[in-house]
């Protein structure tokens, strides 16, 4: 018996789980789930991936027994709550209650059933609000957190820290990949909820479609931002579940490259083929000055993203006039 066994309950009985192909996916109707689902089945994994009906993330005992009863062979968390600044600020309770209770149900369920692999999915929003500069790993918990989304990373924060306690034992590999911005198909648009591309990606084509010449941005346009396509994001997670001995307990996931919001504007405005005019609201929060990532450890395993931001944004847009979900 491990000395952990003593401190989380008797696991006699459960068996061990080994390097199969049975993958539980948590937040399979989300954006990376729906890209990672898409993924998965083409390399040869079989999926199970319960929606919030089948399974209520926030119930312990639910997701224990779901957990024990399908044994899957490796887990990837990559459901929650997840929204822009609007959505952030309006409701951080719910951001941070239900992000963390996911989190500690999956990550402990996991541990206690012996699954041996799991893959956390976090954001660069928990990074310290005051760190300039490449966002390093090591810069966590080194300062405050940004105030407008200060639940949502205190929740990541928390799953971050639990699979790394856990990844210390022999034999377990708990690790986190920490994200960029994502976008692609999948997204969300609703300006309630959604994050800055989906969000330009509507406001632009709804500026185009009614014949208004201008479009407002939050601030002043300078803030950056770093975006990664969805469906090149399940990739690098599919190679981290099939060496996670490789990767480290955490570990950025980025393109390396960070534009300003205004940028972003005009390469949306270029796609869509709206030539108007910015206008710049500068009473709107805008969140951290800039959230680009060192990206150190995924390229020295010679991961990079495929797509092109152009052609992402392309394929988003297309998504997002037709609905059809063409991945790659």
């Amino acid at each position: 018996m491990r000395e952990s066994e003593g401190l989380y309950g008797d696991r006699e009985g459960i068996p061990r789980v080994g390097k199969g192909k049975k993958l539980l996916i948590t937040g399979g109707r989300g954006m990376v789930g729906r890209n990672l689902i898409a993924c998965a089945a083409r390399s040869g994994w079989e999926i199970i991936a319960p929606t919030s009906v089948d399974l209520d993330l926030r119930n312990a005992e639910a997701v224990e027994q779901y957990i024990r009863r399908q044994l899957p062979d490796v887990v990837v968390h990559a459901a929650g709550v997840v929204g822009g600044i609007h959505a952030n600020i309006a409701d951080p309770i719910h951001f941070l209650a239900d992000n963390a209770a996911m989190a500690l149900n999956v990550v402990m369920s996991s541990f206690r059933s012996e699954v041996v692999t799991l893959i956390n999915l976090s954001s660069s929003c928990m990074y310290p609000a005051c760190i300039e500069g490449p966002l390093k790993e090591c810069d966590i918990l080194r300062g405050p957190f940004e105030v407008t989304n200060e639940g949502y990373a205190l929740a990541k924060t928390v799953g971050l820290k639990i699979c790394e306690y856990i990844d210390k034992l022999p034999n377990f590999n708990y690790k986190t990949l920490i994200a960029c911005n994502l976008y692609g198909v999948g997204d969300n648009f609703d300006p309630r909820r959604s994050h800055l591309l989906p969000a330009i990606i509507e406001k632009i084509h709804k500026a185009s479609q009614c014949g208004s010449e201008s479009v407002s941005i939050w601030g002043d346009g300078t803030a950056r931002r770093e975006f990664m396509f969805a469906y090149d994001f399940a990739k690098i997670i599919i190679k981290a579940l099939e060496v996670p001995e490789l990767i480290p307990s955490s570990m950025n996931v980025g393109v390396g490259k960070d534009l300003s919001v205004l940028e972003y504007y005009s390469l949306v405005a270029r796609v869509i083929g709206w030539s108007g005019e910015f206008v710049y609201d500068l009473n709107r929060p805008v969140g951290m000055r800039s959230k680009l990532m060192d990206i150190t450890h995924l390229t020295a395993l010679g991961w990079v993203p495929e797509r092109s931001l152009e052609g992402g944004i392309r394929s988003t847009y297309q998504y997002y006039i037709t609905g059809n979900e063409v991945y790659e």
